[in-house]
């Protein structure tokens, strides 16, 4: 899959109203859970815990962080687009936040996304990106919502 080429804010503009594109899957396995529980401190036994899982959750085994798939976002997003010229990116939101579906230990999600919204605020640009992580397995989405991005672009000499 190639990478949407950005180089100016006429080129987001294009794109506004428009699907801009899927990521690979990335496989969320146990380690990458417990390494996240370690980081955050988060060890809530539903996902860190495989024995209890087994016998305690309605999963039967253990699910990923809702967190943890809401980070993968600047991940999977830089698969999906390349911003040249750029000084600078700064998350600046997020909106609508819903989690659907769990992720369960061992599976694959991706991300999609489609240009919602879009400004031009004189050297840099704002533009919110509706977004679903989905679940390679079920098909189902675990996470969607709307993302807001600053972009800042280099000064042209």
């Amino acid at each position: 899959m190639s990478k949407v080429i950005i180089n100016s804010y006429e080129d987001f503009e294009r794109l506004l109203g428009q699907d801009i594109g899927v990521s690979d899957y990335v496989q969320v396995d146990q380690q990458r859970i417990n390494l996240f529980a370690d980081a955050t401190l988060d060890h809530q036994w539903i996902h860190v815990d495989e024995e209890r899982c087994k016998t305690e959750s309605p999963f039967g085994q253990t699910i990923v962080h809702g967190y943890l798939t809401l980070s993968l976002l600047p991940y999977l997003w830089d698969q999906i687009i390349q911003v040249n010229n750029l000084e600078r990116l700064v998350n600046y939101g997020m909106d609508k936040m819903k989690f659907g579906q769990p992720v369960l230990s061992g599976q694959s999600v991706r991300l999609t996304t489609h240009l919602e919204a879009l400004a031009n605020l004189r050297g840099a640009i704002r533009m919110s990106i509706k977004f679903k992580i989905e679940i390679k397995e079920t098909g189902k989405t675990a996470l969607e919502g709307v993302a807001t991005f600053i972009y800042f672009f280099k000064k042209q000499a």
